[in-house]
């Protein structure tokens, strides 16, 4: 059993910066590929970041150079910092994570779930 709980979200304008957080409790953080899906309204829950038990990382086209996604097992806690945001990245934010090394796009793969965290980019 793993609780994940997202924070940071809000209301930033085009340009600004913005880092979410997920902070994992139950077993160990360590063990598990990490992720941030965000979902839009009308739009398909699509993977933006991923970092794997080991480290490595993986970014969606969209975001990549703006995005940067970290963990800190020490403090159970993943991080998305977000730059040049843009209108477009206006969505819901979820953390998830799964058993295994590797992330993947498959949303049916994640076992674990956050609540969500609202960004919004004004123009």
């Amino acid at each position: 059993q793993l609780q994940l709980v997202e924070s940071g979200g809000q209301l930033v304008q085009a340009g600004g910066s913005l880092r979410l957080s997920c902070t994992a409790s139950g077993r160990t953080f360590r063990s598990y590929a990490m992720v941030w899906f965000r979902q839009a309204p009308g739009k398909e829950r699509e993977l933006v970041a991923g970092i794997s038990s080991g480290g490595s990382t993986y970014y969606a086209a969209s975001v990549k150079g703006r995005f940067t996604i970290s963990r800190d097992n020490a403090k159970n806690t993943l991080y998305l910092q977000m730059s040049s945001l843009k209108p477009e990245d206006t969505a819901v934010y979820y953390c998830a994570a799964k058993v295994g090394a590797g992330w993947s796009t498959n949303v049916r793969s994640y076992d674990y779930w956050g609540q969500g965290t609202q960004v919004t980019v004004s123009s």
